[in-house]
Order: structure tokens, then sequence, then C-alpha cells
């Protein structure tokens, strides 16, 4: 089966890469030739558009998208619409909201293109790895595509399914990143805990490591909060400033659409906004209100 991709990021670079080790015969587009290039060297075939992409591919065609969610989607899924004809298959690997992907399946439908939307989770250890995909869609079209799911993930038995129709597949991935944020607000939360703990002077490199064996709270972010300790046990050089990448977002917004408390994620998602903020004006109210009833002693700033 071969496979078009677009988007050649980190992970849509190891991907293509993944498939390339695993037989299939891949074409990949990108805006930057260099990223192109680099996966070419790798086995694939490159293109120097979308539409000499298109024309490489033998019909039914099929195009993995890895491309930032929003316009950059679109624009890309519009001009695939121009290239493609009835019965070719669009997959949409990012980060797209469910929601446009609901609309996308629908829109292309209209022209007899397939779509299937694809959570895609693995971060930069993908390549070796594998990948966790949670994809959304009919059946019978993430039936074809089986072959390409199971060289990418883990193995081919386990890693991968069909999860519901169109958009259901971005849905699942968008449940996860909340659950993902909960997750490293707790580690980071309880890690500080022991570190100011000055008296017992906890290395918490040693603990990340216990902890992974075992223990009821061993996970694979976990490995990772191992690895960075001991990379650099200290933090030197980092500043606690965190983003987030809007899925966390939608999954509140969603709790709220459909009323179901997630206080954790909510809470951790909070964090994140905290932490890019250098002198908050909630924190500095807290100080004058204070001084205003209690006369209480604040610290004065410059600014």
């Amino acid at each position: 089966m071969k496979l078009g991709m677009i988007g050649l990021g980190r992970m849509g670079s190891n991907m293509a890469q993944r498939l390339v080790r695993g037989g299939h015969e891949v074409v990949v587009y990108d805006m930057a030739p260099g990223a192109v290039a680099a996966v070419v060297k790798q086995g694939a075939g490159g293109a120097a558009s979308v539409a000499d992409l298109a024309a490489q591919l033998s019909k039914p065609r099929l195009v993995w998208l890895m491309v930032p969610a929003g316009d950059p989607t679109q624009l890309t899924i519009d001009l695939l619409t121009v290239e493609l004809a009835p019965g070719d298959i669009v997959i949409d690997g990012g980060n797209s909201n469910y929601k446009d992907s609901v609309r996308r399946a629908a829109d292309l439908a209209k022209v007899g293109i397939k779509f299937l939307d694809c959570g895609t989770s693995g971060g930069i250890w993908g390549l070796e790895n594998g990948y966790c995909l949670m994809v959304g869609g009919e059946v019978a079209v993430f039936h074809r595509i089986e072959p390409l799911l199971q060289t990418l993930a883990p193995s081919p038995l386990e890693g991968y399914g069909h999860v519901g129709p169109s958009g259901a597949g971005h849905f699942v991935k968008m449940v996860h990143n909340g659950i993902e944020y909960g997750l490293m607000e707790a580690y980071a939360e309880g890690f500080e805990l022991m570190q100011a703990k000055e008296e017992f002077k906890v290395d918490l490199s040693k603990v990340a490591e216990i902890w992974r064996h075992g223990s009821v709270v061993r996970s694979w972010l976990l490995d990772l909060t191992a690895a960075a300790l001991k990379e650099n046990p200290k933090l030197n050089g980092l500043e606690a400033y965190v983003e987030d990448s809007g899925e966390g977002r939608w999954t509140v917004q969603e709790a709220v659409d459909l009323a179901v408390p997630l206080p954790v994620i909510t809470q951790s998602l909070q964090a994140r906004f905290r932490s890019r903020q250098e002198r908050p004006f909630a924190g500095r109210l807290l100080a004058a209100l204070r001084q205003q009833f209690g006369g209480h002693a604040v610290k004065k700033s410059g600014k």
C-alpha cells in the first residue's frame, strides 16, 4: 500500500520512517524542502507539492496528514480535495478539534472522499516504540488502512483501534491529553513536596527510579520523570513555564458543555496558565487586600 504523507515535523518524519522500515512505500511532502530531503534519505519518495504527491500515488489514493491543527489542516485538505477523486482516503493524524473532524468528514463525503481522524500518541519516542492510534470513521475504511496502523503501533496486535464514528478518534485523543495534564501535574506536585522537605534530603532521582518498578504509580510519564531528574537533578536552567497544546482546554470546555465534573484536569490546566504569569494580578490583589483590611506588610516591586 503506497501512502502519501504531508507534514514532516518531528512526529510526522518519524512516522514516515517507521512505515518505510516496515516495508511500506511512502511519498512525503512538506513546505520545508529540507524536511523532505531528510526523510528521502531514509528511503521515502519526495514530492515538491501537494499536487505532485497526489500524482505519484496509485488510485485509490491514501494521504496521511501530520499538520498543525486549525487553518493549516483545513488549507491542506482544501488543496487535496482538488487533487483527489472519489474513493480516495484522507487521514488526519494531527491534534485537530474533533468537531472540525466531524465537519471535514461530512464535507469530503459530499465529493466521495473517505476521511478518518486518527488521534496519535507517542511523541518523539514513537519511531522506536510505536504509536498509540485512536481512529474514528467508517469501520470498512479503517480495515483498509489497518496494515499501516499495525506497522505504526507498538505491535500488530495492540496499541491501535477503531473507537467510533467520524470525530471519535480526535475526541478520545483530546480526553487522553486532558488525562495527561492531570498525571503530569500530580507527579510535579508530589516531587516538589519531597524536594521541600529539606531535612530528609530526599534523592528525587532515586525515588523516581524506585517507583518505576512495582509501584502502583509507575507509568511511562514516571519513566520520563526519572530520566529528566537523572539528567538534571536540580532542573537547573529551566523556567517554570508550561505551554498547553489546546487539547486540555477543549477537554475542559467539553466537560462544561456536558456538565461532567473534571476537577483534576481543570486545575492542571489552570496551573499551566499560572506558570506563564511573571507577576499574576490576582496574587498582587490578594496582597493589596490584606494590607487594606489588616494593615499587613506587602513586598514592594519596582514594576
